[in-house]
């Protein structure tokens, strides 16, 4: 799997949805719902450093595949998760969501479940 570069999200379903399910601040939700943010990945063997950037802030995680680690949402707060890869997947699993990410052609596909709500965000290489 090679997750390397920096992708530009182009699609998004359902994410007021999602951020109003996992508790974001309704100023993240407005903030963010028009906003297409750019992904930059940098993958050595299991380590990761993913940052998410916006117009507005730019938020940076780090974490090793099989490792509990902390991630900072967009408004800052702390949640523990494990990633772990399946299939060429990365899976991440926190108590308030999981997210799928995968590579699918050209994009870069993430289904985050959050109770019944599903978010979809579709990527391709910038």
């Amino acid at each position: 799997m090679d997750f390397n570069g920096t992708w530009k999200v182009y699609s998004e379903e359902n994410l007021e949805e999602f951020l109003k399910v996992i508790g974001a601040p309704e100023v993240v939700v407005k903030m963010r719902k028009d906003v297409k943010p750019v992904m930059v990945i940098k993958q050595t063997g299991r380590d990761f450093i993913c940052t998410m950037k916006t117009p507005f802030c730019s938020r940076v995680n780090s974490f090793t595949i099989g490792k509990e680690s902390e991630i900072c949402s967009l408004d800052g707060r702390k949640l523990k998760c494990t990633v772990r890869e399946e299939i060429g997947k990365l899976i991440c699993e926190t108590n308030k969501f999981t997210s799928v990410r995968e590579i699918q052609g050209d994009e870069m596909i993430e289904t985050a479940t959050a109770g019944s709500v599903t978010f979809i965000s579709r990527s391709k290489r910038a």
